[in-house]
């Protein structure tokens, strides 16, 4: 049996790989604020299974794999490998973020670390594919280092962290130079409307601070689910209020 011509083993085995990454994830969340080590046998004697998470990695991994489908050689699947490995670090990345305030160092530099090594797998059968990568590494961090630079001329403090710096940076190596500018975009629009939801329903204070890197996930995940050319599309007639 095949859905989107992918043989439905596949989502089987990508659907358990997902359960159980979801709950290592858990484990991530507990372990990297802290500065703990992940790769402990702490993890098994400490397991208490998160059915939410292992649910929601699971999920995001078969809509992955429905809109990317399986190819017969590795070079054309990357973007589907890519995207699975991505994701539960994304997700943690959006828990951590939520609810410390932080995007830890050790996450960011495993991200960039292993977006490094897909752009040279990638760059070995199309060196454009590598200097993509590495145009959205320099377009993500650096946008958000101007920003934060100017940030704190003009208001005297840090306009966001330097760890979203770092996170933008890393995840410029997956996503490459035009879907880190409509990630970028998105980033601030969810941003701007999801704030003023917060704040409207009093959730949040006006002066309270409010963590960025959830919205830098939730852009990334459209942007990992919708076709580049539909984004850039949709961003345009928002951006132009319907008159690009």
């Amino acid at each position: 049996m095949y859905i989107n011509d992918v043989h439905i083993l596949y989502y089987v085995l990508v659907a358990i790989i997902g359960m159980l990454t979801g709950q290592f994830i858990d484990w991530c969340n507990k372990r990297l604020p802290e500065k703990k080590k992940i790769l402990t046998i702490d993890f098994f004697k400490e397991l208490k299974l998160n059915y939410p998470l292992m649910l929601l990695n699971a999920t995001i991994n078969l809509i992955i794999l429905y809109l990317y489908g399986m190819q017969k050689y590795f070079s054309d699947n990357i973007n589907l490998y890519k995207y699975l490995i991505l994701s539960p670090m994304l997700i943690s990345a959006f828990y951590i973020d939520y609810k410390l305030h932080i995007i830890p160092n050790r996450l960011n530099l495993t991200i960039f670390e292993i977006g490094l090594i897909i752009a040279v797998i990638g760059g070995i059968s199309d060196i454009n594919f590598a200097i993509n990568a590495i145009e959205g590494m320099l377009v993500g961090g650096g946008t958000f280092f101007v920003i934060t630079l100017i940030g704190g001329l003009i208001a005297g403090k840090e306009a966001m962290g330097y760890g979203d710096v770092k996170f933008m940076a890393a995840l410029g190596l997956y996503f490459g130079f035009a879907s880190m500018v409509s990630i970028i975009f998105m980033s601030f629009l969810i941003g701007a409307i999801l704030s003023i939801i917060l704040i409207l329903i009093r959730k949040k204070k006006a002066s309270e601070y409010i963590p960025f890197g959830p919205f830098i996930v939730i852009s990334c995940y459209i942007a990992i689910f919708v076709p580049l050319n539909s984004l850039l599309n949709l961003l345009l007639q928002i951006f132009t209020l319907g008159h690009g």
